[in-house]
């Protein structure tokens, strides 16, 4: 359905985005994973139509929309997407029937049809009895509905979505989610969504390409990020709690790893080790896979304890059933499993 070919856009001698290319089937849930100033939102605005690529094809249902090759591209209101912007971007003077029915009347719809599909897509937001409100007269979830359903109201084929929960708090994120998974399975539309939340990614998505520096390091299933990380950025961007990565560079005859000798046999004089957090322990001694850390943080997560230790500017993470006996600001002792779950070059690309 949605197919990106070798995507470039340019602002001046800077490069936004670069060669990007992804391809998702009809109906997918695809996310737009990154930190802010990767490049996703000016990605997913070449899909709306906003931008002009700089090179690079844009095909929507085997119909291509942007071409930046030939410098063309189709009006957006042509190419059968519908944008939720993040700031919701609905009309203060019309009531929230008004929002939804306005593109359906610049289609030039008939009034009849047009009251029964506003009715129809108020009802799937939870949202009808707010028909006759207006946007002041609304909570900024309920707005976040309205914007939604005025995008869904003409049907569009592809659904666009720049960061539309980063407005709302914590608990009504988490129940916007679910009703945007609601919503995409029952309009079958495909969805890109873009978001720097990678727990949003995760519970939402069918397809990720995580973003960094314009260029997509990875696109697969969630499944494939957290299991199969193809780059350090990856194994340290997606995740709760991200990967532990520790520097391993040849000393003499052994490897110093995190600033301690340590036998190990890595497949390079100088790389990156991949350690899972829910691999790490905890040691009352030291050992000779152990490094000395202060404990900087403790939290609960999902019934077990995350700690945190850190050490000139390296940063560990393990999982445990119970707090260590230290306090914050104590040195605790991390040990390391016996072999990595990942090695990676320097560059960050994995080896093997």
């Amino acid at each position: 359905m949605l197919e990106i070919r070798n995507l470039t856009k340019r602002f001046g001698d800077f490069e936004a985005v670069k060669d990007v290319s992804i391809s998702v089937p009809d109906g997918a849930f695809l996310v737009l994973l990154g930190p802010s100033g990767c490049g996703k939102t000016t990605l997913l605005r070449m899909l709306a139509g906003l931008e002009l690529p700089t090179a690079g094809q844009i095909v929507f249902d085997g119909q291509t929309v942007s071409d930046g090759d030939r410098g063309w591209t189709v009006d957006p209101a042509k190419r059968n997407s519908g944008l939720v912007f993040q700031s919701y971007a609905l009309w203060p003077h019309m009531s929230v029937r008004g929002n939804v029915e306005w593109p359906l009347k610049v289609m030039n719809m008939p009034r009849a049809q047009r009251a029964e599909r506003v009715a129809e897509v108020l009802t799937l937001l939870d949202i009808a009895a707010l028909a006759d409100r207006y946007p002041n007269e609304i909570s900024g979830g309920q707005q976040q509905r309205v914007a939604i359903a005025r995008t869904i109201a003409p049907k569009p084929g592809v659904l666009l979505f720049d960061e539309p929960l980063s407005n709302l708090d914590a608990k009504l994120r988490v129940e916007m989610r679910t009703e945007l998974m609601r919503l995409h399975r029952a309009t079958g539309a495909t969805t890109v969504y873009v978001t720097h939340d990678q727990i949003e990614a995760m519970t939402m998505a069918s397809h990720v390409a995580v973003m960094n520096q314009g260029r997509v390091q990875q696109f697969g299933t969630p499944a494939d990020l957290v299991d199969h990380p193809e780059t350090a950025f990856v194994a340290t961007f997606v995740g709760t709690p991200a990967n532990n990565m520790v520097p391993v560079v040849k000393n003499g005859s052994g490897y110093r790893v995190g600033g301690r000798h340590m036998p190990l046999t890595p497949p390079a004089d100088e790389c990156l080790a991949m350690y899972r957090a829910e691999k790490m322990t905890l040691s009352d001694n030291e050992g000779e896979r152990t490094l000395p850390m202060e404990l900087v943080e403790t939290s609960a997560i999902a019934g077990r304890v995350m700690i945190t230790g850190l050490s000139e500017g390296l940063r560990l993470t393990a999982i445990m059933d119970t707090l260590p006996n230290a306090q914050i600001g104590d040195t605790v002792q991390f040990c390391l499993p016996a072999e990595p779950d990942g090695w990676f070059d320097p560059d960050g690309e994995r080896i093997g």
